[in-house]
């Protein structure tokens, strides 16, 4: 059997990893500085993720960077973090795209500033055709507004309620052709789904840890594979020691 570098065999491993980045605010004003460097600082540990990521052996890492919520957020911050997106793709994409990293957007670009959504659309076809690591950047998303889009395109295409299927929904989610979260990690100990990836997510194992984002490290994502691998992992049904306890 094939282990990787976390020494867990290869069909335990997640193929599908998303992170729910909480704690950038509370980090930064523990330490007495403005949330924007909480932020800053959470950016600077997702380069991080990303390496370690490839070495676990992860194929798809969804990060939820910006909410259709946060646009309630204090204009100075909002604008801050518009900035760091852009700052990131400025000065790390030529990078991600040499180790193999596909950057995809999940979300409404519609609503960014047209400067925003040219970079944007430039890293996704820079690295259209990398493999090693897919990473789904979830900037203006919702999961409800993920689904009522999905909707209205499946009313605007004609298609009769009867052929209405989980099948046919994934096709017009955002995340069309990306399999549904095996594990997903939250930061900061908050036992929220904050509207993130709610129709994906109906199996997925869920690890909560009280580490803020920016001190999310390697051996914590370790930790939480490990913990995703240990899981029974059952879809509604029942374990395979169960089912042979109920024929004896």
């Amino acid at each position: 059997m094939t282990d990787t570098p976390l020494n867990i065999p290869l069909e335990k491993i997640p193929q599908h990893v998303a992170m729910i980045m909480d704690g950038n605010g509370r980090w930064a004003l523990q330490r007495g500085l403005p949330r924007l460097a909480g932020h800053k600082a959470g950016t600077e540990n997702l380069r991080r993720v990303i390496r370690a990521s490839v070495e676990f052996g992860i194929k798809y890492l969804t990060i939820y960077a910006f909410s259709t919520e946060n646009w309630g957020r204090p204009p100075e911050e909002v604008r801050g973090l518009m900035f760091i997106l852009q700052d990131v793709i400025d000065k790390e994409l030529d990078e991600l795209n040499s180790e193999g990293v596909q950057l995809r957007h999940i979300g409404r670009l519609e609503r960014l500033d047209p400067r925003i959504q040219k970079k944007v659309l430039h890293a996704i076809d820079l690295t259209k055709n990398n493999d090693r690591l897919v990473v789904n950047v979830a900037f203006n998303y919702g999961g409800r507004d993920e689904i009522v889009c999905a909707i209205q395109k499946i009313i605007a295409d004609g298609i009769a309620p009867e052929d209405v299927t989980d099948e046919l929904v994934n096709k017009y989610l955002f995340t069309a052709g990306v399999p549904d979260p095996d594990l997903i990690i939250r930061t900061s100990g908050e036992l929220r789904v904050s509207n993130f990836l709610i129709w994906q997510a109906a199996y997925s194992e869920w690890y909560i840890t009280p580490t803020f984002w920016p001190d999310f490290d390697k051996e914590e994502y370790r930790r939480a594979i490990e913990a995703f691998a240990n899981r029974d992992r059952r879809f509604g049904k029942v374990s395979a020691g169960e089912l042979q306890e109920t024929n004896a």
